[in-house]
């Protein structure tokens, strides 16, 4: 957990600010009980009067300085604790955001979110209590055994017995309830994890009756958590109590054996009031160390997930020395190339080599699982190749910056993705500095258009979270729009045509042909008929590819192919 305060550097003199308020604050706290002693002493028991309102009009004066110092500490830690929050939370979505797919699939959508949000906020609390208890509960419990030693020396025997029980007390609670901390995170992240598939699987869950399941799956979990919660709130509510106990017994002494050596003459009644007071004030600063030992625990559960999360490097770094000169634009070509996903027995692609030339449409097809997407995944570097090469203008891609490659490259992936926002917003996307007109042209050749000038506002109509105020088919069409306006190198389909109609289809295809002549394009499709005029087909199988060629090339040689064909087309057709 000290590692992430490393963060804290820039705010030094905030925490210096504090520990000084806070020390002021304590040594009032313990300068209370020795005036309250000399009021009872001086005052009270001589019938001073003068003398009374004078230690009081003191008492008044360091009580309201007290709680001064106790404000601004409070108003300073409360304040580092947040700006720490803030740069965690910083500092984890930049290192998530640099994450390749490799590491999105290690660690989770439900646990990255649970720790950075729950996780962090811990961090926050525990931060706030270190920075007024960590200066505070010290100075309270060496001061307060200091002072009461000079007040009473044989009397300090009942706290000699008190604290070592108090001790013993607040072990056992934490032994019991400091791995209950740590398991909660972890059935945080599971009731996320639940929630989160809930949420956003709704309409399949709906389509398919499964309310009520989910609806127990769900509850298997709150209910998880909450009986985590609720032996941990046990164990906590059987401290204070305990505490209280011991703390009552130990003024309960004090003032019998107290009462005794006033009797014997040993002692007066104004040392016997202040030693009470220390005597509390040790007591008091023993349960804060208490709450802090605690507490700490739990945040150091929180410290070492966020550090899980800073500590994995992202397997996908550019290159020291980048290459940004290209021999051509557009050149894409694969070199015997095997991919394997992590902890899979067998590669999802096996030396696979092809070229996909500027003018050129390259359609993949093949059946479900035979590797398709996991290709194209390849060229925007979202994985890194176990062997072999792929090179993009005579350049090997992992030579060049992630940002250089993407650059060049306009994706439109399986599953149609949109942003809240306008949909000129989501079609600039893919280029910031995008034109209107560009915009507009771009939703045109995408045959979007006229569902757009449709919608109330036009392009200035607004897409709600995840783009449910449209349908699958007007989904793909912005996305394809959004790749268009970039103007990329390579255009990349990943199967994004199949929630259109054919003659949506067509016309889309039709207008893709004058806008992309100059680029490569790369169409991965389950319809043959969308890739019937490609220039090459590329048919895999089980990772491999068993055939290239035109249509009329493959139906001839290969037997892959023909399958997919015929169970698509009718014989007139293929003809």
């Amino acid at each position: 957990m000290l590692r992430l305060y490393k963060f804290l550097k820039p705010y030094t003199l905030m925490i210096i600010g504090v520990f000084f308020f806070v020390t002021l604050q304590s040594l009032g706290d313990l300068y209370l009980p020795t005036l309250m002693s000399n009021i009872i002493n001086e005052g009270v028991m001589k019938g001073d009067t003068k003398r009374i309102l004078e230690i009081g009009g003191l008492m008044l004066l360091v009580a309201g300085v007290g709680v001064i110092c106790s404000v601004i500490a409070s108003f300073l830690s409360a304040k580092v604790a947040a700006n720490l929050g803030t740069i965690l939370r910083s500092k984890v979505f930049r290192r998530v955001e640099s994450y390749s797919l490799s590491e999105f699939d290690k660690f989770g959508t439900a646990t990255l979110i649970t720790r950075t949000t729950n996780d962090i906020t811990q961090i926050q609390t525990v931060t706030i209590m270190i920075m007024r208890m960590m200066i505070s509960a010290p100075i309270m419990a060496i001061g307060g055994l200091i002072l009461a030693l000079r007040k009473d020396r044989p009397l300090t025997l009942v706290l000699a017995v008190a604290i070592p029980v108090l001790a013993s007390v607040v072990a056992i609670i934490a032994s019991k309830v400091i791995p209950l901390f740590k398991l909660v995170q972890v059935k945080i992240d599971k009731i996320n994890l639940v929630l989160r598939e809930k949420l956003t699987g709704i309409r399949v869950i709906r389509a398919f009756n499964t309310v009520e399941f989910e609806k127990k799956r769900f509850d298997e979990a709150n209910v998880d958590l909450t009986e985590t919660y609720i032996k941990v709130n046990r164990i906590m509510a059987f401290m204070m109590p305990s505490i209280m106990l011991v703390m009552n017994f130990t003024s309960l002494a004090i003032l019998w054996f107290g009462g005794i050596r006033i009797s014997k003459g040993s002692m007066d009644l104004g040392a016997l009031a202040a030693f009470t007071q220390y005597a509390m004030q040790i007591m008091f600063s023993m349960l804060m160390l208490a709450m802090m030992f605690i507490m700490v625990p739990r945040a150091q559960a929180a410290a070492t997930r966020i550090n899980e999360v800073l500590d994995t490097m992202p397997k996908i770094k550019d290159a020291e020395k980048t290459v940004d000169t290209f021999t051509g634009r557009g050149y894409l070509e694969f070199r015997d190339v095997t991919f394997s996903y992590e902890g899979a027995e067998e590669p999802a692609l096996k030396n696979i080599s092809f070229v996909a030339k500027p003018g050129e449409v390259t359609a993949i097809i093949g059946s479900t699982g035979a590797g398709k997407s996991t290709l194209v995944n390849l060229i925007p570097r979202f994985y890194d190749v176990d062997s072999g090469s792929i090179l993009i203008d005579g350049v090997d891609i992992r030579e060049m910056s992630q940002e250089t490659l993407r650059k060049k490259i306009g994706l439109v992936p399986q599953k149609a993705v949109l942003f809240s926002g306008t949909i000129a917003d989501n079609i600039r996307f893919g280029k910031e500095d995008a034109t209107d007109e560009e915009i507009r042209h771009a939703a045109e050749v995408a045959q979007a258009l006229e569902f757009i000038e449709s919608m109330d506002g036009g392009f200035d109509h607004e897409i709600s979270q995840g783009g449910t105020n449209v349908s699958g088919g007007q989904k793909q069409r912005l996305s394809i729009a959004r790749a268009l306006v970039r103007k990329p190198e390579i255009y990349i389909f990943d199967d994004s045509f199949s929630a259109l109609d054919f003659k949506t289809d067509a016309k889309l295809r039709a207008a893709l042909k004058k806008e992309t002549k100059d680029a490569t394009v790369i169409i991965v499709a389950q319809r043959v008929a969308t890739i019937m005029d490609a220039d090459r087909i590329i048919v895999l199988d089980e990772g491999k590819i068993v055939g290239m060629g035109t249509h009329k090339e493959l139906l001839e040689k290969c037997d892959v192919y023909r399958e997919i064909v015929s169970s698509q087309l009718s014989e007139e057709e293929i003809a």
